[in-house]
């Protein structure tokens, strides 16, 4: 039987995928890869952008395409098995890249390249290259070279452990209630908490660390013994404070070694710190800008967050009898005050938005502003959960032409590693070796609920804005015109500009025309009320401080702990030093959130979270566009959209991001969208 890790021919097989795949594959992928870069390297390949990309870049996407399907896998659908097997391949697949990146003969050839020779598209990634080389260590020589490299393998490495204690640390924890402890929390989530009991023959209720569980118990749950024992063990997970079954995955040492890892690696280059070092391949000028920026928006959105936090304390003291309210009481407050002053809460809503109902009302925005079509499609899959699309364009003859296709992977379960996010199957690319147009595939990721007695899942307010955000990440890369690889869809795009999209989507989910037609109630089908959704907009800016505060502090403390911290100390103390100048809320001195923070030790974002709110700035001035060409209905401008398209989704990496804002907007982003989108426009 043919290896299902070596079809290429079109999708994914993920049903018939298996662990003792990964080793032969990854063997014979490697091999070929290897073999290309030898004979492009050879003194008498003629250095030819066409001719390196026909041998070297087909083989070296086969490898991707493949160590990206055995990845996913592992992130969605972990088993024993797999993780041994994806942690088995892991220093051989990282070694290939490492030494690709830094191969000095490889460099050599595309510096022979005459850019003069390419287009546009094949300009910016040959200059992409060049710089990538150099941030690769092709300029080290000997033990520096040698050194590097181990470097780089050694952080995979880590980086998946911490992974890995993250989510095992999250699945070991499960606390059997009684239906009296659960005074205040929705049906739904009641239902959902027997079931999962039920499923393990006990009698009760199974609480977990799993968000679609967790949070509704620290916003609804009466008793605050039962959010304290839910919240200790959620901001002690992989940590040294993590107590029972948990105390297993502690990730103090892995985030130790990881930071000493990055500060080497990036004097190694020539860098001060690891900060400067990110910054480089991005929009930012420097670590030092991004430090300003910070503080700057900080500094604006202090009294906010200090007016929210007064309204929290004088509302649990006169309306809750909390006069010394801990960590978790905070989220309980929140939400009471919440429906105090706006008359509703998150669980009012919940019943509106159904899952199926919330897709057609998100792909009936996106067909009319982009003007494409998406319609459901048939692949093989990983889970009976996952569903499968494809979008399209009329061409010019008005046939449909394939623009690209996504998988949709929606509900949280165990073994599935916690969040959203969007990743890419492969890219579009007019490849060399066939001449054919390649259409691109991505993975949309959610961890929702899953829905209960026959009913669809049930979606939050704030769900429905993360399946929009990471669907913009899909559109930028799916409606991609671009034909040359390395800067299609969202690769080439600096990193932080890549979330321009994503958080561009999610305020459509503000918007009456848009949401008019996502919303029936599971049972009775009715739409969303105006009056609710009245009340939802009011609410819109709630707290909008103190979470402009919250995600400072994770940004400026992600930053300095890749600047100013020496790696041989804890990170604690500089954490403290961060919440004491940006955080108006301390949380216990025992908490250990960092240890969870997989967004910088696992996911990419190293001295790069910043990027939420830098592309924010981005996302909210693009967005004002919409609203000042909004119809007189407030029915969103298919013109806009068209310009959006154009200037931003189709040119992908093809330019600096920078260049695709002018060209939709035509200036430079200004602060003031996003402070008014947040009800902070009078602090300008």
């Amino acid at each position: 039987m043919t290896n299902p890790l070596l079809s290429f021919d079109d999708l994914p097989l993920f049903d018939q995928i298996r662990a003792e795949h990964v080793a032969p594959a990854m063997a014979q992928l490697l091999a070929q890869a290897n073999t290309a870069l030898e004979t492009v390297t050879a003194p008498e390949f003629e250095a030819r952008w066409n001719a390196v990309a026909t041998v070297l870049d087909v083989a070296v996407e086969r490898l991707s395409r493949a160590w990206g399907t055995v990845s996913h896998l592992n992130s969605v659908l972990d088993t024993p098995e797999l993780r041994a097997a994806f942690n088995a391949a892991l220093p051989m697949v990282t070694e290939f890249y490492t030494r690709l990146g830094a191969d000095e003969r490889l460099y050599a050839k595309y510096r022979t390249i005459d850019p003069a020779s390419l287009n546009a598209e094949q300009q910016q990634a040959l200059k992409n290259a060049l710089r990538n080389f150099v941030l690769g260590g092709a300029d080290l020589k000997g033990a520096d070279r040698d050194r590097f490299a181990a470097i780089a393998e050694r952080q995979a490495a880590l980086s998946q452990k911490f992974s890995e204690n993250a989510l095992d640390a999250t699945d070991a924890f499960a606390y059997t209630a009684s239906l009296e402890e659960l005074d205040g929390l929705p049906d739904d989530v009641i239902q959902a908490a027997r079931s999962a009991a039920q499923a393990d023959g006990l009698e009760g209720y199974k609480l977990t660390l799993k968000m679609p569980c967790y949070l509704p118990v620290m916003q609804f749950a009466r008793s605050s013994a039962l959010r304290q024992k839910l919240y200790t063990a959620y901001v002690t997970r992989a940590s040294d404070q993590a107590q029972g079954a948990g105390a297993a995955f502690d990730n103090s040492a892995i985030i130790h070694e990881l930071l000493a890892l990055r500060q080497e690696e990036a004097k190694l280059l020539g860098f001060a710190h690891f900060g400067a070092l990110s910054v480089a391949p991005k929009m930012a000028e420097s670590a030092q800008q991004v430090l300003d920026f910070l503080r700057d928006l900080a500094q604006r959105a202090r009294p906010f967050a200090e007016k929210d936090l007064a309204d929290l304390r004088t509302f649990a003291a006169e309306h809750l009898a909390l006069t010394d309210p801990q960590a978790w009481d905070w989220p309980y407050i929140s939400e009471k005050l919440k429906e105090t002053r706006y008359a509703f809460n998150e669980q009012e809503v919940k019943p509106y938005f159904p899952l199926p109902k919330v897709l057609a009302g998100l792909f009936k925005i996106v067909e009319t502003l982009f003007e494409v079509r998406i319609r459901e499609d048939h692949a093989p899959v990983w889970h009976e959960s996952v569903r499968f699309f494809r979008i399209e364009r009329a061409n010019a003859t008005g046939a449909l032409e394939l623009l690209g296709q996504f998988y949709l992977d929606p509900q949280a379960r165990s073994g599935k590693r916690g969040g959203a996010w969007m990743d890419d199957v492969r890219s579009r690319w007019l490849r060399p070796d066939t001449q054919q147009l390649q259409t691109p595939v991505a993975h949309l990721v959610c961890n929702f609920a899953s829905g209960v007695d026959g009913k669809p899942a049930l979606l939050t307010h704030d769900d429905v804005t993360t399946l929009f955000h990471e669907f913009g990440h899909g559109l930028q890369h799916m409606l991609t015109q671009v034909n040359e690889r390395d800067v299609s869809g969202i690769s080439g795009i600096e990193w932080d500009a890549v979330e321009l999209p994503s958080q561009f989507m999610e305020n459509f989910c503000w918007e009456w025309s848009v949401l008019s037609h996502m919303t029936a109630h599971v049972d009775t089908g009715l739409p969303l009320p105006r009056a609710l959704f009245d009340k939802m907009l009011a609410a819109k800016n709630f707290q909008s401080g103190m979470q402009t505060l919250r995600q400072i502090e994770f940004s400026l403390f992600d930053m300095l702990l890749h600047t100013a911290h020496d790696p041989d100390q804890d990170i604690m103390p500089l954490l403290t030093q961060v919440r004491a100048e940006v955080a108006v809320l301390q949380p216990p001195a025992w908490s250990r959130t960092a240890h969870t923070f997989s967004h910088i030790f696992a996911g990419g974002y190293a001295a790069g979270y910043y990027s939420y709110k830098w592309a924010e700035v981005l996302s909210s001035d693009a967005y004002a566009a919409f609203e000042e060409t909004v119809g007189a209905d407030g029915t969103p401008n298919v013109h806009t959209g068209q310009q959006f398209r154009q200037a931003i989704l189709e040119s992908g990496g093809s330019r600096p991001a920078m260049a695709s804002f002018k060209a939709f907007r035509g200036r430079e982003p200004a602060l003031d969208a996003l402070l008014r989108h947040q009800g902070m426009a009078e602090s300008v």
